[in-house]
Parts: structure tokens; sequence; C-alpha cells
């Protein structure tokens, strides 16, 4: 396949994406990646394999587009990331991050550093320092206003939908609402489907969060279509975290209980370990108020069992990380502890693997 076929075939299947026949473009793209001997629209290809993969939910399948690609740059260190992030596998995924973020810095990309501290801004609001999680979305917003004139208004949009996560964790509900209204109307204007179904379920988290659970339900209900549309499977399990945790505040356990049995096959389809502790979290509360004992310790058990797997814990207090908001600090080796812990044992090194540190760079 010359250069001229491979990015005819490419158009054709960007043609199919936009027209949401995401199952035919992709189709197109490996059959590309397969026959094609152009280095560049190989390259060009991948792109667009671990694109659609990451906006399905599909992580598994953007580590594998990843390992072949033709070099590890910023931006292929970047969806690795990315990927890692939604497989909960964090010291990698932050590892990865890391590795983009000097990249951008060492090229003077700016586009890649607004997308780099749009997914650290993700990444800690998943491990509850929401201080860093505001942070980085908000030096992404910083980027825009300084040098994004000529780029595409997804990254404005980028940076407000991850503002508004990290706001809605912190309680500042109104400006969560307004930087969410921000984002969904740049959603709304560009038809950018995935981005419209997170912002949905950010208000329905929003609304939640203000205990109006009966405006909450019909927002995660329309995300919720979307995601099945666009086949976005993690968002779909964190969709029905909120629905379960409205049908708590409801007191309809035995509801709350089905949703978690639906984001629990879809969670372990996806490899998703973070979203499995979370549902086993909630599965401990049900059955503390139902008062049923042994499903109450099988749900700790496993809970703890899952905190051990993604080393969800502090290594030196040996408190359990992402229950509560607490501040975080990473070490070189990507390991990261509370800072009040490496503060009061000062600069020994990693218990985790010994290597001395201190982190370099605003991460």
């Amino acid at each position: 396949m010359g250069q001229d076929q491979t990015k005819q075939q490419i158009e054709k299947g960007l043609h199919l994406y936009q027209s949401n026949q995401t199952a035919k473009a992709l189709q197109v793209w490996m059959r590309v990646l397969e026959k094609s001997a152009d280095p560049a629209g190989r390259f060009r290809v991948l792109g667009c394999l671990i694109t659609a993969h990451a906006e399905m939910g599909r992580y598994k399948d953007m580590l594998k587009g990843t390992a072949v690609s033709l070099q590890l740059n910023g931006q292929v260190s970047l969806s690795m990331g990315n990927a890692f992030l939604g497989l909960s596998i964090f010291q990698k995924a932050l590892e990865c991050f890391e590795k983009a973020l000097r990249y951008a810095h060492n090229n003077d990309d700016k586009m890649l550093e607004c997308r780099v501290c749009c997914s650290l801004g993700s990444f800690y609001a998943q491990i509850k320092d929401y201080e860093k999680a505001l942070f980085f979305p908000c030096k992404a917003a910083e980027l825009v206003n300084d040098y994004g004139k000529g780029w595409s208004l997804k990254y404005r949009a980028m940076s407000q939908y991850h503002m508004a996560v990290a706001y809605r964790k912190l309680g500042r509900l109104a400006d969560a609402m307004d930087c969410c209204e921000e984002s969904m109307k740049i959603a709304l204007q560009h038809g950018d489907r995935p981005l419209q179904a997170l912002c949905l379920l950010c208000f329905a988290d929003i609304h939640r969060s203000r205990k109006d659970v009966q405006t909450a339900f019909p927002r995660y209900d329309s995300s919720m279509s979307i995601m099945t549309e666009i086949g976005n499977r993690l968002g779909l399990v964190q969709a029905l975290l909120g629905v379960t945790k409205c049908w708590m505040i409801q007191k309809e356990l035995d509801k709350a209980l089905e949703s978690i049995e639906k984001a629990q096959e879809l969670a372990e389809g996806l490899g998703n370990k973070l979203g499995l502790l979370k549902l086993h979290c909630l599965c401990e509360r049900i059955y503390r108020s139902k008062g049923q004992q042994q499903e109450l310790r099988d749900h700790v058990v496993k809970f703890h069992e899952c905190v051990e797997e993604m080393e969800l814990y502090c290594g030196m207090c040996g408190e359990s990380i992402g229950e509560k908001n607490n501040q975080l600090q990473a070490l070189p080796c990507s390991h990261f502890f509370h800072l009040k812990c490496l503060q009061t044992n000062g600069t020994r090194g990693c218990p985790n693997c010994r290597r001395l540190s201190v982190k370099p760079g605003y991460v």
C-alpha cells in the first residue's frame, strides 16, 4: 500500500469514525497498519487507533497500539499513561505522564503540556489529592490562555472539564457548574460526543453532591446513553457508581445493589481495579446498613485486596491512599506517599525501592 492509498484509507476511516461507525473505522485503520509500508502513514494511523480506543475506554487495546509505535515520544507516553490510568496501574501511569511532561518541556510543546496537565488532574482526582487535581487543569487553562489562540477549542474544553471535576470534589459546586457549562458549550458546538457524555456525568455528580437526586438521575441516564453509543465502558462504570450513590441517598439499598452488579461486570471486563475498589467500599456501607455481617466481611476483605494489588497505601504510615482527600507527594521512582509522612521521615529514600529522591518540576 503506497502513500496515496494509505492517506485515502486513513481519511476513509476518519469519515466513518466521525459518522459514529467506530467499528468499521477501526477495521479500515487496522488494514492500513497491516499493509502500509509508509512510516508517516503508519504513525498517523496509530494515533487514530489510540484516540479511538481511548474514547471507548479500551485501555488494553491502547497499550497494544502504543507498543508497536515507531518511536517513544511524548504523545505515545501520554497515551500509555492514560491507558495505565484506565487500568488503575498508578505508578506506571505517573511514570508515563512524567516522561510526556519532560518531552513537552524539552521540545517546548505547549499543546502536549496542556494535555498532560489534564491527565495529571484526572490522576490526582482518582487518588484523592484534590489540591493537585485542581492545580494541573488550572495550569492547562493558563497554557490555553497564553498560547492557545491557534489551538482547537477542545483544549479549553478539556481543561474546563477537569477543573469542574476537581471543584466538585472540593465542594466548590458553583465553580464546578460554571466550568462544566463552559466545557459543555464547546462540546455541543463541535459535536464532541465523548466530552458531552463526561460533562453530563459531571453535571449529575454536582446535583448529587447537592442531594438533588431527582435532577441527577436524568443526567446520569443521558450520559450513559451517549457512553453506550460510543462504547465508553469506563464512563459507564463511573456513571453507575453515581447512580448507586443516589439510590443510597434515597435509602433504596436493593436498587443500589442492582446498579453495583452492572458496574462490577463492566469494571471486571475492563480490568479497572479502582472501580472495583469503590464498588466494594459501597457494598460494605450497604451491607453494614442492612446488618448482613457475612457479606460485609467479604467486601471488607476484597477492598483490602484491591488496595494491596494497586499499592494504594502509604509505605511509611501504612494507611490506604484514596479513601479521603490527602496531600500526596511522588518520589522520582513514581511511588507516592502522604506529604506529611515524607516531611516527617525526611529524605531517606523510597521505602518501596530504596531510591533517594526529591521530585523535580511541578509534578
